[in-house]
């Protein structure tokens, strides 16, 4: 049976027909329908079952609202579950069902809850499944999971593409009524760059629906007029079907944009994620209307009276030929004056305030509508759709004066702002007594870093329910974020708005107001969860005073929906029950996002080979072009060595590091982090930072630094260089440069806010070259003219070098043991420099090297390596590196924390050197047992290898370790055992093997 409407459907092309299917059966709809209007068109009241008692639940709203009509939408690939009917487009062949019912949704054996719901208040889960403690896991565990969850999680792999865009705007304007339209236009005019977001298909809110006239014309023609405007302004972006998802610190905030959803096989991204910057944000998001608590309120067929006329007006349906109107204030009316123009039935209006209603309510009674004042809804009669209501005295206990037959209720408790992205960032709030309504207290509006407020309300968000009042604020609020965005606003006359003023509101929370138990136990708050109007007062009973404890105990506003049509009616109940003030009570917490967003868009580009996008150097090309062996690290990939053609890995790396001590290696170190630190406190920032003294550097010198947390653990070492009086730049390893970043960030906002310090990552503005080895003075003196001699750039020095074209940065570092440079040239001249030392090397025999030969010549100069002698637990005490901590420094991070006396113990693990009696090599993390069991009767143990090489130079295997008061036993043999039994000898020697007194590097 079809319900379409002769009249009505603004938003149809009723010449463009449709079809769709819902639970395996065909079904017709219309272009411009949303899945909900065509499910109503078709007599489809039935849409799903409640989560905890598997009630008959039917479509409640027309907006992202909606708690009940959520489906499984699609198929295969292309499937997604918890999809609101009332948000999603009808397109041909859209394939929906129904969700949390079996073995159908019209006969569901799993409303048998709903008869047993006297034993299963709020919080019985809880209580029951306390005891026994051993039916958990086997009993209750099992029973609890399979009952989980609403829809089935997908199974086949999304195919479709998501995007983030980064965008930046002076104003952004959430919501695309007639508020946000107005405050687009006076931000736009005043020059201001504006984006413009609302989250349906179509511009104007509830305006053209609910009527009224703006300077004089209809209501909807100042839309279309406004509109158009702004499409014209080249300062102003418009974007439908996109969400303001979050609002946050800093003037960020998060759009959500649906850009296919409503036609799937189009091309492009389906969801976009905008990351935007704004500079002022106004929230023109409207209001949300109120359902009622009365028994029955969640029958199919008992819906918000704005949400009955959007359908009518709309998309032409009737939800019912006979619809019962149950109100406490004047907005309802429009409901029943809207169907009884249409030719519907209206029996009556069911108005809770005795003294009855305004001008709207006379308009009511002059169409001959029938008007109850004073009166409430005593019973929905019906299961799987309205069948007839109850009327009794509002006043009173229930008692039912008359039975009207019906076949749909239009209820309206009132208008609740939508605060929540005022909320997000800090914005607070006030309870309107004469409208009833949490609103934005404009007084305390979240503030930027300068103390400034960044974000306005304008029109309904605000509270204005008065078309001309709406009107005003949002031109006032476009106007302010422009002016505070440094524009100058236009002197331009604010439209005026005019429709009937409206009586005021009677707070009512529960019909009637004296209800007894049995009616509270029927009368639903929540109605995905079914949480009840007695679960709430039974919360209060038993101690959940506060609202959070309540929300939590009795899982209020804890659904999809996250309490948009529950939340004021719940805390209402509860503020009652405990006999305090709404405001007394509070809100929960508004958190975002505003409405669900898609995972697949949050990772947005981030799957299959771009999940993590391959880091590569600028002389990657010419590694893979020449046989590179390649290793991770981190998102880069280098060159773990270049064997050559017939070549072992392991023979690959002896031969690099043999070429580079006999004469000359090169090393693509472009990896290795690089942070510029920059203002009058620099230097103070990292004497803070590093353990070892960083302020009294002098420019063109550099110095070895330590960085540990503040639990006093080596985190990181690097190199810091001094450019000028002002300037550091900080050297990382390869995996610590986002994170020792971050690191520097995180104290820099938190607690040295104040302090003139700007840092920058810097890693891949620069390609790094190590020229080592006997020969490296050599090469590069064929390839400038400047003074490189020992004299000019002496060790852990710095200096400016032209080579050729290419300007450079030359550090005389070494963390081979070798004489060693450093270049650093800008990104795109990296592969030129490597080709330029190539070329001229070649007469010394140059040799690439990788990481692992890159690693055996540092062990074989004993040079920690964070993340081999270092896992989290490592101080710098432990590596025998006291002297890289400032005796002259009162503080710095890990200070504190390196006084407390475990970390002072004399037992404490210490570096040394091992080297193994046969020359063998010992296997990498092998632990040194010693005499006697521990408590699990496992050997005792005094000691781990850190690292463990092979050693060319030496021809023998070389080791590093954290040994029990190692450097004070050198020369004893510690015991190895392998895992096949065996047991492996090493003698402790000091941890440098090579060049001990640093010559090579020096000469």
């Amino acid at each position: 049976m079809s319900t379409r409407l002769a009249n009505g459907g603004r938003l149809l092309n009723k010449a463009q027909p449709l079809e769709f299917t819902f639970n395996g059966k065909r079904l017709k709809g219309v272009e411009g329908d949303t899945l909900a209007s065509a499910l109503l068109a078709n007599d489809q009241m039935l849409v799903g079952r409640s989560f905890k008692y598997h009630r008959p639940r039917g479509i409640v709203s027309s907006g992202s609202e909606e708690p009940n009509a959520l489906v499984g939408l699609g198929e295969d690939a292309r499937f997604e579950p918890n999809q609101r009917v009332t948000t999603t487009e009808l397109f041909d062949g859209l394939t929906c069902a129904s969700q949390n019912h079996w073995p159908s949704l019209e006969f569901d054996v799993g409303a048998i809850n709903a008869k047993l719901s006297r034993f299963l208040p709020a919080g019985f889960y809880y209580k029951t499944f306390m005891f026994p403690r051993s039916f958990w896991k086997h009993v209750y565990e099992p029973i609890i999971r399979q009952s989980a969850g609403l829809g089935r999680a997908p199974r086949d792999r999304d195919q479709d593409s998501y995007e983030h865009f980064y965008a930046f705007f002076d104003v952004v304007v959430i919501g695309g009524g007639v508020a946000g339209l107005q405050a687009a236009k006076a931000a736009g005019e005043a020059g201001a760059k504006v984006l413009l977001m609302e989250q349906t298909p179509h511009w104007g809110g509830r305006a053209p629906v609910d009527g009224g006239t703006v300077d004089g014309q209809p209501v909807d023609k100042f839309v279309d007029e406004i509109v158009s405007k702004l499409e014209t302004m080249e300062n102003v972006t418009l974007r439908r079907r996109m969400m303001g998802a979050g609002v946050y610190d800093h003037g960020y905030v998060l759009g959500y944009e649906r850009v296919k959803d409503h036609r799937p096989d189009s091309i492009g991204p389906r969801h976009r994620l905008w990351r935007i910057r704004a500079g002022q944000v106004v929230t023109a998001t409207g209001a949300i209307e109120r359902p009622i608590c009365f028994s029955g309120n969640d029958v199919p067929g008992v819906m918000l009276a704005s949400a009955v006329r959007d359908y009518a007006v709309d998309y032409g349906v009737s939800v019912g030929d006979r619809t019962v109107v149950v109100t406490n204030n004047d907005d309802a009316y429009r409901t029943a004056i809207t169907l009884k123009n249409l030719g519907l039935e209206i029996p009556a209006i069911i108005d809770a305030r005795a003294g009855g209603g305004g001008a709207l309510a006379g308009e009511a009674i002059e169409l001959g509508i029938r008007v109850e004042n004073g009166k409430g809804i005593a019973r929905v009669k019906g299961n799987k759709r309205v069948e007839a209501v109850e009327i009794c005295v509002q006043a009173g206990e229930g008692a039912a004066l008359e039975t009207i037959k019906c076949d749909a209720v239009a209820m309206s408790g009132g208008w609740s702002p939508v605060v929540h992205l005022w909320s997000h960032c800090g914005g607070k709030l006030l309870w309107d007594d004469e409208k009833a309504m949490f609103r934005p207290d404009v007084d305390n509006a979240p503030t930027g870093a300068g103390g400034e407020g960044f974000v306005r309300c304008a029109g309904t968000a605000e509270g204005h329910l008065d078309l001309d009042d709406v009107l005003k604020s949002a031109d006032a609020a476009g106007k302010a974020a422009a002016g505070a965005t440094g524009h100058t606003p236009k002197r331009s006359k604010t439209p005026v708005g005019d429709n009937p003023r409206e009586a005021g509101i009677e707070p009512v929370w529960l019909m009637p107001q004296g209800a007894g138990v049995k009616l509270r136990m029927k009368a639903w708050l929540d109605y995905q969860n079914d949480v009840k109007v007695s679960d709430v007062q039974l919360a209060a009973r038993e101690g959940f005073e506060s609202v959070e404890h309540a929300k939590r105990y009795t899982t209020l506003g804890m659904a999809t929906d996250q309490g948009k049509l529950s939340n004021i009616n719940g805390l209402a109940i509860l503020s009652d029950a405990l006999g305090q003030p709404i405001p007394q009570t509070g809100t929960t917490t508004f958190r975002p996002p505003y409405t669900p967003i898609s995972l697949a868009s949050i990772a947005g580009e981030a799957r299959d080979e771009t999940f993590q996008p391959l880091r590569k150097t600028p002389m990657h090309g010419w590694h893979a072009e020449n046989g590179a062996y390649w290793e991770p690290v981190g998102a880069w990939r280098r060159p773990y060595c270049f064997p050559k053609p017939g070549e072992s890995i392991e023979d690959a790396v002896q031969r690099e590091v043999k070429a580079t001590r006999d004469s000359l290696g090169l090393l693509d170190a472009s990896t290795l982090g690089k942070i510029i630190v920059k203002g009058p406190d620099a230097g103070r920032f990292l004497d803070m930072l590093y353990t070892n003294m960083m302020s009294t550097l002098k420019p063109g010198r550099c110095r070895y630094g330590l960085m540990c947390n503040e639990n006093g653990f080596l985190m990181d070492d690097g190199v810091v260089a001094r450019l000028d009086e002002e300037t550091f730049l900080c050297h990382t390893t390869t995996g610590g440069a986002e994170s020792i970043h971050a690191h520097m960030e995180e104290w820099l906002q938190t607690e040295w806010w104040d302090w003139k310090v700007y840092t920058a990552n810097v890693t891949e503005q620069f390609a790094q070259v190590a020229v080592v080895g006997p020969k490296a003075r050599k090469v590069l003196e064929k390839l400038t003219d400047d003074d490189i001699s020992a004299e000019a750039l002496t060790f852990m020095g710095w200096t400016d070098v032209t080579f050729g074209a290419i300007r450079a940065r030359v550090f005389r570092i070494s963390f081979s043991g070798e004489l060693s440079y450093e270049i650093a040239v800008p990104a795109s001249q990296g592969r030129a420099f490597w080709d330029m030392v190539l070329q001229a090397g070649a007469e010394f025999g140059v040799t690439t090297y990788g990481t692992e030969a890159l690693h055996i010549m540092r062990a074989e100069k004993g040079f920690i390596m964070i993340g081999d002698e270092t896992d989290g637990t490592v101080i710098p005490q432990d590596l025998g590196l006291d002297w890289a901590i400032s005796k002259k420094k009162t503080d710095f991070l890990g200070k504190r924390a390196q006084e407390r006396r475990h970390m002072s113990d004399p037992t404490r693990w210490k570096l040394v050197g091992l080297e193994t009696l046969d020359g063998a090599t010992l296997p990498d993390g092998a632990y040194a047992t010693a005499e006697g069991n521990n408590a699990n009767g496992q050997r005792n143990v005094q000691g781990r290898v850190t690292s463990t090489y092979h050693s060319p130079t030496l021809g023998r295997g070389i080791a590093m370790g954290l040994v029990l008061n190692g450097p004070d036993r050198m020369g004893e043999v510690l015991e190895f055992p392998k895992v096949d039994g065996t047991v492996m000898r090493a003698k402790i020697v000091e941890p440098v093997f090579y060049d001990k007194d640093g010559e090579k590097q020096n000469v």
